[in-house]
């Protein structure tokens, strides 16, 4: 019987300068990309369609930071990894477009992140 493990927030996390910055309780990425028809002289429907830019939103919940104080809202340029047991997906280039706090009495601070990111990687 094989064993599955899934990602926990130890294996989600913003990376900047090479040092993890804060951990990710879970994730929700999408990406859209902008497709265009080729159309021909004559013909009624179109000939084929070409593939465009890829654009990655990714929503992230519960983020805090790791050991020091983090201003989330200075932050600029950073990483997203995802460790997965059979491969790495790095989103590089991030910048924040949205951040929602929310803390009870006696709790951490917790941020809802929403990024935009550059490039998509999987590593083996």
């Amino acid at each position: 019987m094989a064993f599955i493990s899934f990602p926990t927030s130890k294996d989600i996390y913003l990376e900047a300068d090479g040092k993890r910055i804060a951990a990710v309780e879970s994730y929700r990425a999408k990406t859209t990309r902008e497709s265009r028809y080729i159309e021909a002289f004559g013909e009624s429907e179109p000939v084929g369609t070409v593939g465009g830019r890829a654009r990655h939103i990714l929503e992230l919940s519960r983020v805090v930071a790791c050991g020091e104080t983090l201003d989330f809202y200075s932050l600029s340029d950073f990483n997203l990894v995802i460790v997965r047991p059979d491969k790495r997906i790095i989103y590089s280039g991030c910048e924040w477009s949205n951040i929602t706090e929310q803390a009870n009495l006696n709790d951490t601070v917790l941020e809802n992140v929403t990024i935009a990111a550059a490039k998509r990687m999987e590593m083996k």
